[in-house]
């Protein structure tokens, strides 16, 4: 239901901006995010975004990562900028329904996920 696109492989410094479409269900009154995973580490929290179009980053991206909505297409987008060699990772859209606050940043948290786009940034 949901499909991650958008990543390729960039040099460091330049931008990238990923897409996630919602099908089947809109999540336009949920709780959209974006969360990442690099080769051997633990899927990590990146953006997300609420309904009211509040937003919140990890603290690591704050200023070069941007969570976007257009919600009358049910799509999410995450604009980066700068990026580092660190960024590197497979990078997830998810959503929920409905998400305590505290559990924002844990991806046990939301119940739908799209399958992935990679993000390689070159030295």
């Amino acid at each position: 239901q949901l499909q991650a696109s958008g990543g390729g492989l960039v040099q460091a410094g330049e931008s990238l901006r990923l897409s996630c479409s919602a099908s089947g269900r809109s999540f336009s009154n949920g709780v959209m995010a974006w969360f990442r995973q690099a080769p051997g580490k633990e899927r990590e929290f990146v953006a997300v975004s609420w309904r009211s179009g509040a937003t919140y980053y990890a603290d690591s991206l704050k200023g070069r990562f941007t969570i976007s909505r257009d919600k009358a297409k049910n799509t999410m987008y995450l604009q980066m900028n700068s990026l580092k060699p660190e960024d590197t990772a497979v990078y997830y859209c998810a959503a929920s329904t409905s998400i305590i606050l505290s559990r924002v940043r844990e991806s046990d948290g939301y119940g739908y996920w799209g399958q992935g786009t990679q993000v390689t940034v070159s030295s």
